[in-house]
C-alpha cells in the first residue's frame, strides 16, 4: 500500500471501505451459495414430483410413458429406457442423488438404484428439442436458453428399466447480484457520510493543533492560542496544550532574563579583571591571564548564543548564500588561514545571516583546528542548499559522531586556549541549522584504500 492515505481521516475511511467490501463479499458468497442450494433442491423436488405418480402405479401416467416408449413423445418430463449411461461430458451429482433417494424414501418408495446427472443442454437431444419447441410456441418472448439439464433416473427393485425425468436448470439471473451491489452502495454512502462528519469533527481541530505546534516550535510565540473545539477528548487535549505552551513560553522568557543577567554579571567583572592585569609586570604571566580571560569570555558568548538560538530576535531576510560563504572565507584568508572556497551558483534564501555566518565560521574553525585546512563548497541539490566543509584531519570515530554534536564535548579533551573552546562550536552550528529548518551531519571522508582522509561537515537548508 505504497499510495495509501496518510491522514487519519483517509486511513479510517479506507479501513471502513475494506471492511465493508470484505463483509459484502462474504455476504455475496453466502447468498450465491444459498441461492444455488435452493435451486438445486427445487430441481430435485421437481424431478421427484414427476417420478412419484409413475413409481406409485398411476395408470394414466404409465400409459403416457408407454406412448413415449412407442416413439410418440409428448414432452421430456418422463422417459423409460432399458439402460441409463452417462455421456462423456456429464458430471455426477452425488448430493442430488442422496436428496432424491431421501424424498422417495419419505414417500414409502424404495428404489434399487438412483442416478442424478447434469448434462449440457447441447448434448441432450430431447431437452434441446423441447426448448426449441417452446421458442416456436412463444415467438414474442425472449427466452434465455438453459445451459444444463438435470437427469434424475431411478430403477425400481425387480425391474430392469430406468425411469428418467429431465428438469432444465434455469440460467442464473443478475437480479440478486444487482440488488446486492445496490445495497452495498447504499451502505457505503450512509456509513461514509456518518464517518466523514464524525472524523471531520476530530481531525479539523487536530490539524489546527498540529499547525500550532509547528508554529510554536519555530517561533516560541505563545500568543493567539487555539480555541478548544471538537469532541470532549480533543477539547481537553487543546486545553492541555495551551497550558503547556504558556508554561514553556514562560520558562523560556525566564531563561532569557536569567541568562542576560548572568552574562551581564559575568562580563562586567571579566572586563574589570582584564584592565587590572595590565598592572602585572611579568609579560608572560600577563599574557597567560589575558588568554584565560578571553577563553572564558568566548565560552560565555557561546553559552549565551546557544541559549538564544531557539528564540532569535532578528527576522529572516533574503540572503545570497554564496556571497555570505565567500565573506567568511575571505575573513580567514585575510588572517592567512588555508581556507578555500571555489565559488558557487547564486542561491538566495530567507535566513538569519548573522547566525548562519556564525555556524559556517564555527565549522571552519573546527576544520582548521583538527584538519589544518578547510575547503568550503556550496551546491543546490533538489530542494535543498548544501554547504560542505572538508578537512584533512584524523576524522572522528564512528561511534562518537552523535556525541560530538552534544554540548561540552570535544575531540581533544583539554579546554585550553590553544586548542580552543568549551566544546560548543558544533552544538551551536547544529542548533543554527535546525533553526533554519535544516540539519548538520558529520561524516568521515575516506581515500581509495578505505583509510580516513578527513572529516566532512554538511549543513543542509531547505530552499
Amino acid at each position: 500500500m505504497g499510495s495509501s492515505p496518510k491522514s487519519l481521516k483517509g486511513q479510517l475511511l479506507l479501513a471502513v471501505a475494506l471492511a465493508l467490501l470484505l463483509a459484502q463479499g462474504i455476504s455475496a458468497a453466502l447468498v450465491y451459495g444459498a441461492q444455488n442450494e435452493r435451486r438445486d433442491a427445487a430441481i430435485i423436488h421437481t424431478a421427484a414430483m414427476r417420478l412419484l405418480p409413475v413409481v406409485r402405479g398411476d395408470i394414466a401416467l404409465v400409459n403416457e410413458v408407454a406412448q413415449i416408449e412407442r416413439g410418440r413423445p409428448r414432452g421430456i418430463r418422463l422417459e423409460v429406457s432399458p439402460q441409463f449411461a452417462p455421456l462423456p461430458n456429464d458430471w455426477n451429482d452425488a448430493v442430488g442423488e442422496a436428496e432424491l433417494r431421501r424424498v422417495l424414501s419419505e414417500q414409502g418408495i424404495e428404489v434399487a438404484e438412483v442416478r442424478v446427472l447434469q448434462r449440457r443442454i447441447g448434448d441432450d437431444g430431447a431437452a434441446l428439442r423441447r426448448f426449441e419447441q417452446r421458442e416456436r410456441l412463444r415467438p414474442d418472448h425472449q427466452l434465455a436458453r438453459p445451459r444444463t439439464v438435470v437427469l434424475a433416473a431411478v430403477r425400481l427393485g425387480g425391474q430392469s428399466q430406468w425411469l428418467i425425468a429431465r428438469v432444465m436448470v434455469p440460467p442464473t439471473g443478475l437480479r440478486p447480484l444487482s440488488s446486492l451491489i445496490g445495497q452495498t452502495l447504499l451502505i457505503f454512502a450512509l456509513v461514509f457520510g456518518a464517518i466523514a462528519v464524525i472524523v471531520g469533527r476530530i481531525t479539523r481541530p487536530l490539524k489546527a493543533l498540529t499547525l500550532r505546534l509547528e508554529r510554536f516550535g519555530q517561533t516560541r510565540d505563545a500568543e493567539d492560542q487555539l480555541e478548544p473545539e471538537g469532541p470532549d477528548d480533543v477539547r481537553r487535549l487543546i486545553e492541555a496544550h495551551n497550558t503547556m505552551e504558556a508554561r514553556v513560553a514562560s520558562l523560556l522568557d525566564e531563561k532569557d532574563v536569567m541568562l542576560g543577567a548572568i552574562g551581564h554579571d559575568l562580563k562586567t567583572p571579566l572586563a574589570a579583571l582584564r584592565v587590572r592585569i595590565e598592572s602585572v609586570e611579568d609579560d608572560t604571566e600577563r599574557a597567560k591571564m589575558a588568554a584565560t580571560i578571553e577563553d572564558i569570555t568566548r565560552s560565555l558568548d557561546d553559552i549565551l548564543s546557544l541559549a538564544r538560538v531557539g528564540r532569535p530576535s532578528d527576522p529572516l531576510e533574503p540572503t545570497d548564500l554564496s556571497a555570505l560563504i565567500a565573506q567568511v572565507a575571505e575573513e580567514f584568508e585575510d588572517m592567512g588561514e588555508p581556507v578555500v572556497f571555489a565559488g558557487a551558483e547564486r542561491v538566495v534564501l530567507s535566513l538569519r545571516a548573522t547566525w548562519l555566518r556564525r555556524a559556517v565560521r564555527n565549522l571552519v574553525v573546527n576544520a582548521l583546528r583538527y584538519g589544518k585546512v578547510a575547503r568550503i563548497s556550496l551546491a543546490r541539490e533538489g530542494a535543498r542548499a548544501v554547504i560542505r566543509i572538508e578537512d584533512d584531519g584524523p576524522g572522528i570515530a564512528e561511534g562518537q559522531m552523535g556525541r560530538m554534536l552534544e554540548p561540552f564535548t570535544r575531540g581533544e579533551p583539554s579546554r585550553s586556549s590553544t586548542t580552543g573552546g568549551a566544546g560548543l562550536g558544533l552544538t551551536l552550528a547544529r542548533a543554527i541549522a535546525e533553526q533554519h529548518g535544516g540539519a548538520l551531519r558529520l561524516e568521515n571522508r575516506r581515500d581509495a584504500a578505505g583509510t580516513i582522509a578527513g572529516l566532512t561537515a554538511t549543513i543542509t537548508i531547505p530552499i
